[in-house]
């Protein structure tokens, strides 16, 4: 096992889920009236355990986090806030769908990271841990989805395809 690499992927899983988290609160702070307040924060719960049981791994292992990760990470979603969303100044219907099709990516991703560990022959303890954690990912991906399109039907319409 290359350490090296090794540590470069888990620090940027970890600077990803920060991302993820980060999301997750923006989106949550701007719907908290909006039904999907509740799922947001259940998710949030769910990503920052997930986040918690990665620096575990990475205690486990040895691998020193990398504080310029999680900072980049940080300052990433910052900027992202700064994109164009058809509003000037407020939050536009279009950013609830932008930030949920980045959090399918990635729960997407968190998912292989751990199928990921689960192909380094880990002990039977962890491999339960990590099928339980890849279920949770599938888990999170469902019902992600089932937001995904009422968000849709909400900033695009719904069976509404424009005329040329």
């Amino acid at each position: 096992m290359d350490r090296q690499l090794l540590t470069i992927y888990l620090n940027d899983h970890l600077a990803g889920a920060t991302l993820g988290a980060h999301v997750i609160r923006r989106g949550l702070k701007a719907d908290l009236g909006h039904p999907i307040a509740p799922f947001l924060r259940e998710l949030l719960g769910e990503v920052e355990e997930d986040r918690r049981t990665l620096i575990g791994v990475m205690e486990r292992f040895g691998i020193p986090r990398s504080p310029v990760k999680v900072a980049a990470a940080w300052v990433g979603e910052r900027i992202g806030r700064l994109k164009l969303n058809g509003r000037l100044l407020g939050r536009s219907p279009l950013s609830r769908v932008e930030e949920l099709e980045f959090l399918v990516l990635g729960v997407q991703g968190k998912r292989r990271l751990w199928l990921a560990l689960s192909r380094l022959d880990p002990p039977e303890a962890i491999r339960k841990e990590l099928d339980g954690l890849i279920a949770r990912a599938d888990s999170q991906l469902e019902r992600l989805e089932e937001r995904w399109a009422p968000a849709v039907a909400e900033a695009l319409g719904a069976g509404k395809w424009p005329v040329s």
